[in-house]
């Protein structure tokens, strides 16, 4: 029955004729959901380390920050300022610098001076919230010896010295 159905010629015209209409199809919504696969997140805030032993000097200070996240980061934004009671100071003015490591050391400050840091994460996406604000202290200037009020016998010495630092120093280390 097969071969006796192939050999016969088939007519396959239709009677009526299709009507198409023409569609534009809106493709935005997909390409929007595609994009924001391949896009990378904004990284999430870092976090500023405290203040570690032997990180300051009288005019500079090393500051160190992690991420805790697996984010793409492209640079970090540090911003810092001087801590102080006064308002609309213009030593208040808040320092930006961009950096490309988790660390950096910020020179010229004030001796004897905190400063107060924060810092974000920045990749093609967006910028980070901002991290915790932490406070550094630069380290006291050196005294200044009153060498004419030096007073000395055999089983004693008078030693005078006086600061050169605006805030108080909590102690001196005298050496003999």
């Amino acid at each position: 029955r097969l071969e006796e159905f192939l050999k016969k010629e088939v007519d396959l015209e239709l009677s009526t004729l299709p009507d198409f209409e023409e569609r534009v199809i809106d493709f935005s919504e997909v390409e929007q959901l595609m994009n924001s696969i391949n896009t990378v997140p904004a990284p999430c805030a870092p976090v500023i380390n405290p203040q570690a032993p032997n990180a300051a000097t009288g005019t500079s200070l090393r500051v160190c920050w992690g991420l805790f996240s697996d984010d793409t980061v492209e640079c970090y934004q540090l911003c810092y300022k001087p801590v102080s009671n006064e308002r609309h100071s213009d030593e208040q003015a808040e320092h930006t610098l961009k950096v490309k490591e988790t660390y950096c050391t910020i020179t010229n400050l004030l001796p004897n001076t905190q400063y107060e840091f924060w810092v974000s994460a920045l990749n093609a996406s967006g910028i980070s919230p901002p991290s915790e604000r932490a406070v550094y202290v630069t380290a006291p200037s050196p005294p200044t010896i009153k060498s004419k009020k030096i007073r000395s016998c055999e089983n004693a010495a008078l030693v005078c010295w006086e600061s050169r630092d605006i805030n108080p120093v909590d102690s001196y280390m005298v050496e003999l």
